[in-house]
């Protein structure tokens, strides 16, 4: 009896459990599109634009793809990828993503998924931008198009981490081919893009102790120049000197040549004539011409000195 009331009451439980359940679906953790305002990474200004934002939720991080602008015709698109792993426990039941070190065969599987069919070859320089060192390898396809790959790696040094913090890490990977850019536009890329998201805690910060100001700033006798927006330790001359001025030259226009029986040609009278005070008014009676005397070889005459005035009505001025 006993054993059947149990039964029963267990029947009854069931059956009360299975009304009041919701019903609700439940969602698996896939790769979702966002908008490109949450994007955890974002190209420098100028380009390439954003095309859309991956990203999937893990236990342990964030991950996302974001897709740039592709002018090329080399299979794929451009992305630059950004990994935040090391927050345990603010996503759990979705997985951890798997941490991989950065290895030469690793680097040559991604290369060759993410750019097919064309031949890169990985730079021996040692380069750094704003968050610490990288690497990248370029190349050219059959078409010209010019391809580079990079990959950095965010993470505080040991030192820092046995302090109980900077335990976080973030992964980058960037993929770029253009029909039109060199190499050197393309790895300007890598040097300015800006990583905007971060971890919470202190604990899971990726980039180590802050560093100090320059030592150089408020010290005498350590004078900063500008240089490009940074600082060079060298003497720089004070003042410049001006640019010479241009002057504009119009054309050249030959004057014609004089010869010694052309007289100058003066230039007309523009108007009503106006009678001046030496001229016969209206209706009155011209005087005789004044004969005049030849001074000079070059045809011009000029009056005689004593012709001038009154004078110049006598006998002799006449002739």
């Amino acid at each position: 009896m006993h054993l059947l009331r149990w039964i029963a009451l267990a029947g009854l439980a069931g059956l009360a459990a299975s009304c009041t359940s919701t019903g609700s679906i439940r969602q698996p953790n896939m790769p979702e599109t966002i908008t490109s305002e949450k994007a955890l990474a974002l190209p420098p200004p100028g380009g390439p634009s954003i095309v859309n934002v991956v990203q999937h939720t893990r236990g342990n991080g964030i991950e996302q793809t974001i897709s740039l602008f592709t002018s090329s015709s080399v299979p794929g698109q451009n992305f630059l990828k950004v990994q935040f792993l090391g927050a345990s426990g603010e996503n759990p039941g979705t997985g951890s993503a798997p941490y991989h070190m950065v290895s030469e065969s690793g680097l040559a599987r991604e290369m060759a998924s993410a750019v097919p069919g064309v031949r890169l070859a990985t730079s021996a320089t040692f380069l750094q931008n704003s968050y610490g060192p990288f690497g990248y390898a370029s190349g050219k396809s059959r078409t010209g198009d010019t391809c580079l790959y990079a990959w950095q790696q965010v993470r505080s040094s040991r030192s820092a981490q046995t302090q109980a913090r900077n335990f976080g890490m973030i992964q980058i990977r960037l993929r770029l081919c253009d029909a039109r850019a060199s190499e050197r536009q393309l790895l300007g890329i890598v040097y300015g893009y800006t990583i905007v998201g971060t971890f919470n805690g202190e604990i899971w910060n990726p980039y180590g102790l802050t560093q100090g100001s320059d030592p150089t700033i408020g010290r005498p006798g350590s004078p900063i120049y500008p240089d490009d927006g940074g600082y060079r330790n060298m003497p720089m001359s004070i003042g410049y000197e001006p640019a010479p001025a241009t002057i504009s030259r119009g054309p050249v226009r030959r004057a014609a040549a004089i010869t010694p029986n052309t007289a100058p040609v003066l230039p007309q009278a523009v108007g009503p004539l106006v009678p001046g005070p030496d001229m016969p008014q209206a209706g009155a009676i011209a005087p005789a011409p004044v004969q005049q005397q030849a001074l000079t070889a070059s045809g011009v005459t000029v009056p005689s000195p004593d012709c001038v005035g009154d004078a110049a009505m006598s006998a002799a001025c006449r002739r």
